[in-house]
């Protein structure tokens, strides 16, 4: 509890610090960096992306002497440390390489900025304080992007080759540019992920029926709050920055988080029970605003593109062994880890919000669902 008191008092602090004299929404504060990762002699999927990397940095090299300088703010609702919080960080290093320190980017993480919601509603109110940030792939449905919807049905993705398939076909791109074509003012940038999701109780769960009559929190979302009611527990709403103290004070029985999160956010602490349902995976994206993209010349927008590629292949060779990783961990420290044999009775259960959430887009989840074969 000590460990979380600390981590709660330097949030604070670095919220003061950033926030000092702009005002709530005003941040300015230095970028911060994660620390670098142990190596160990580089994998043929990490020679891969280093091979990935360097053909994108080399499309979008260029002299940049003649460059505007900018310094973009980026919002991070997770800590640095987490499979997303090396993403944001592996982009911010590209960008800045790529144009020679041209682009700045102010990566404001550990939920500085406020939590996914309060990031978003700052990004499409406009006032310019937040230009981009990572969120949950499928954040933007409560504002009326229709297609990220299907990206955040239960059991939609079988395994992580099977999401990768759809981030990489010519699909993702309508996905990604329909906030913007849709007047909401923000255009996706990439795609990637950070494993698949998974419950985690503070009493002492076997399997599903255990979840029965439950608080289970959710985030402000149709699909997530159906999904739970199928499971015959009862959906809470709670922000994402006040889960632990929920979860510690009996305001909720338990939540949902891929692994790495659950761990770096220290819910093990009050939540030790972990039951691998894997029932959305954890796709990403990074959103800029419309206001801050047409700020950017041509040679600067590009280099943001190229640094995407270049993050999301890096998001698609650490996620899977950062997960692996840390679930070895908890199950060292004693967390009772549930494993889930069959998944059937818990898809059954979510039949009837996945039929009501993909009707009206029948055809185009079955593209995505047939990306699987």
């Amino acid at each position: 509890m000590k460990k979380r008191w600390i981590s709660t008092a330097l949030c604070a602090a670095m919220v003061a610090g950033s926030l000092a004299g702009c005002g709530l929404k005003s941040p300015d504060t230095a970028a911060t960096t994660a620390a670098p990762a142990a190596t160990e002699a580089p994998t043929e999927a990490a020679k891969a992306e280093g091979d990935t990397t360097e053909e994108a940095k080399t499309e979008a090299a260029a002299d940049t002497s003649d460059m505007p300088e900018v310094t973009l703010v980026m919002a991070e609702v997770n800590p640095l440390d987490t499979i997303v919080g090396q993403t944001d960080s592996k982009f911010k290093e590209t960008v800045e390489e790529m144009s020679g320190g041209k682009i700045k980017i102010d990566l404001q993480a550990s939920g500085v900025l406020g939590s996914e919601n309060d990031v978003l509603d700052t990004m499409l109110g406009g006032g310019g304080t937040i230009d981009i940030s990572r969120i949950s792939a499928f954040a933007l449905t409560s504002y009326g992007a229709e297609k990220s919807v299907l990206l955040s049905i239960p059991y939609t993705f079988a395994n992580r080759d099977h999401f990768w398939k759809f981030a990489d076909s010519e699909l993702a791109p309508e996905f990604l540019m329909e906030p913007h074509d849709n007047g909401l003012g923000v255009r996706g940038l990439y795609y990637g992920e950070e494993g698949f999701r998974h419950f985690f109780t503070v009493k002492e769960v076997k399997g599903l029926e255990d979840l029965k009559g439950m608080k289970l929190r959710v985030s402000n979302d149709p699909i997530m709050n159906g999904m739970v009611e199928g499971l015959g527990a009862s959906p809470t709403v709670v922000s994402f920055n006040e889960l632990y103290s929920a979860l510690q004070t009996g305001v909720v029985d338990g939540a949902e988080q891929p692994i790495a999160n659950y761990k770096s956010n220290a819910f093990q602490e009050v939540a030790p029970n972990l039951i691998l349902d894997g029932h959305t995976l954890g796709a990403i994206q990074v959103i800029i605003t419309d206001e801050a993209w047409d700020k950017l010349t041509e040679e600067q927008q590009n280099i943001l593109v190229e640094a995407g590629k270049v993050a999301s292949q890096f998001n698609r060779t650490i996620s899977e062994e950062a997960e692996n990783k840390v679930l070895d961990e908890l199950k060292a420290d004693g967390i009772n880890v549930v494993e889930v044999p069959d998944i059937q009775p818990w898809q059954d259960a979510c039949k009837d919000i996945i039929e009501s959430s993909t009707k009206d887009q029948a055809e185009l989840y079955q593209q995505i669902l047939d990306m699987n074969k």
